[in-house]
């Protein structure tokens, strides 16, 4: 009898959407011939460990529905104790209900790890430790993700509303590589996402408002040597091949601070881009592409003064 009700999906408390859908069995984790890496639930313990918990230590664990796929959430986070709790709330306050969320900290000295054990209950997976940087961090999420679509969630962002996720499904259930929508900055600007050739030139996809296929990461990871553009890697990568089925929805889907790091260091940006331009495409198109950019940000600097 215990062996059957094991497979039972049941609800933790309904009051939370990672707490409505969840089942005592673990999910099977395998590993094909061609695929490169591989999801772990637990992440093997690195340097100056803290701390892990979450749902999944617990025993409780998630699986997609037919007419629900999993979505994993994963949030990095190093020292955010500013606004990681508001960043929890519009997670764990979506209308959906088969939600995991993963949060991955860098080894926090403020009170990251006291916010996180308050809503230790609602999250899937956390753990801290150190990292080499945000993605690396990410990685870590990547690798203990068991969903069907991955969003990386900012420790200072939120997601729009507690209906995104529900006003996505019926995208997820076409099964695209990628579902991405627009995010709006906290000073109201709504910033528009989108494939196009300007993806040539920079990163038009903001992560906070794209939700990425699992079976994108079986042969891929974000590269380390890059400290911001690393995501762009990915998306170049999808909006070259045209063997990926994207989809833009109507809608907003985080709400996000215009100060982030590629803000910043917005030179560093380019010059990372640049790197991974050269990657994926030939010498002389780069090159094109390098002085289109910089006429295009010598133009905008014209502009404003």
């Amino acid at each position: 009898m215990n062996d059957v009700n094991k497979f039972v999906v049941s609800c933790l408390d309904v009051g939370y959407s990672t707490t409505r859908l969840v089942t005592k069995e673990p999910p099977v984790v395998s590993k094909k011939p061609e695929d490169e890496f591989e999801t772990v639930l637990l992440v093997p313990e690195g340097k100056g460990r803290q701390g892990e918990g979450g749902l999944r230590l617990q025993g409780y664990f998630k699986t997609s529905e037919p007419d629900k796929p999993l979505i994993t959430v994963v949030t990095v986070v190093f020292d955010g104790e500013q606004f990681l709790e508001e960043t929890i709330k519009s997670v764990i306050n979506q209308t959906y209900d088969n939600i995991e969320y993963i949060i991955i900290d860098g080894g926090s000295t403020d009170g990251t790890l006291d916010i996180i054990c308050k809503y230790e209950q609602t999250i899937d997976y956390w753990v801290s430790e150190n990292d080499r940087g945000i993605y690396d961090a990410m990685n870590k999420g990547i690798d203990a993700a068991t969903g069907s679509y991955l969003l990386f969630l900012g420790a200072d962002d939120e997601l729009f509303d507690s209906n995104v996720f529900d006003e996505l499904k019926l995208y997820f259930m076409e099964k695209p590589d990628l579902v991405y929508g627009d995010i709006k900055y906290r000073n109201q600007q709504r910033i528009d996402s989108r494939f196009s050739i300007y993806t040539l030139l920079h990163n038009t996809i903001h992560h906070q408002g794209a939700f990425y296929h699992s079976r994108l990461f079986t042969s891929f990871r974000y590269n380390t040597f890059y400290s911001i553009a690393a995501d762009y890697e990915l998306n170049l990568k999808i909006y070259l091949d045209n063997k990926y089925k994207v989809i833009k929805s109507k809608g907003i889907i985080s709400l996000c601070r215009d100060d982030g790091i590629s803000h910043v260091e917005s030179s560093k940006s380019h010059a990372e881009m640049n790197g991974v331009r050269k990657k994926y495409m030939s010498g002389w198109l780069n090159h094109i592409c390098k002085l289109m950019l910089g006429l295009k940000v010598f133009l905008k600097d014209i502009f404003k003064s």
